[in-house]
């Protein structure tokens, strides 16, 4: 066996489309349901009104997430599609040109004139287009858009992130509901974010800190909105 076979390696950019849309779905199904939650309780309803309404949150939050997911990784697929189609076109136009300009690409990275001119020789006999969509576009296996796995993924995290302020509405005393709710949103949040961080291998520290914020800033404006809206009528 050779080393390079006995030396496997597995990269973090074949995570990033599955990742990002987990990460997001899950933070924001803690943060809209719990702040729903929070600001409803907060303007006095009663705690079956709150679960309605959280109930309600999760499932509007879950389609709306697999919907903006959907959409938005479609548009990114549509846009490659295009370069990809553009592409072929100019291949079978003017190969001769396409072939300089993938040479070039080589030069750019400090191959040499003679050796880049070889290695854009070989890779378009054996797949031009794919040479042409990994080096000159950018597009890859690894990173192509996927709009499917995107939905699916944002849409259950979502619904995964919903239920947790969710179980805390059924656990909680009707009186301290608030606190309760927003505390453990606050702990399941730094989790996801801890959690998020060391499956991208970056930051724990800096990415609990942001989610944290950002949830906490989330839960206190809706629980001062929820209570003025309350005082009020």
């Amino acid at each position: 066996m050779s080393r390079l076979h006995a030396h496997p390696e597995h990269h973090l950019v074949n995570r990033i489309g599955w990742l990002r849309a987990a990460v997001l779905g899950a933070n924001d199904g803690i943060i809209s349901t719990a702040s729903l939650i929070v600001g409803v309780a907060a303007a006095a309803a009663t705690p079956n009104d709150v679960l309605i309404a959280g109930v309600a949150g999760l499932v509007a939050g879950a389609m709306s997430m697999a919907a903006g997911e959907y959409v938005s990784v479609s548009s990114q697929s549509d846009t490659e599609q295009a370069d990809l189609a553009r592409e072929r076109k100019e291949l079978a136009d003017n190969p001769a040109l396409e072939l300089e300009e993938l040479a070039q690409i080589y030069m750019s990275r400090g191959v040499d004139k003679p050796l880049a001119r070889q290695v854009a020789e070989q890779l378009m006999a054996k797949d031009a287009l794919t040479a042409h969509a990994r080096d000159e576009l950018g597009i890859s296996d690894m990173t192509a858009a996927r709009p499917i796995q995107a939905a699916l993924a944002s849409a259950a995290m979502f619904s995964i992130g919903a239920a947790m302020p969710l179980l805390m509405v059924i656990v909680s005393p009707v009186n301290a509901l608030v606190p309760i709710v927003s505390a453990a949103s606050l702990m399941f949040l730094a989790l996801l974010g801890a959690l998020g961080a060391m499956a991208g291998r970056a930051n724990i520290l800096r990415a609990t800190a942001r989610v944290t914020f950002w949830g906490a800033f989330a839960l206190m404006l809706t629980a001062g909105i929820g209570k003025l809206f309350g005082t009020v009528v």
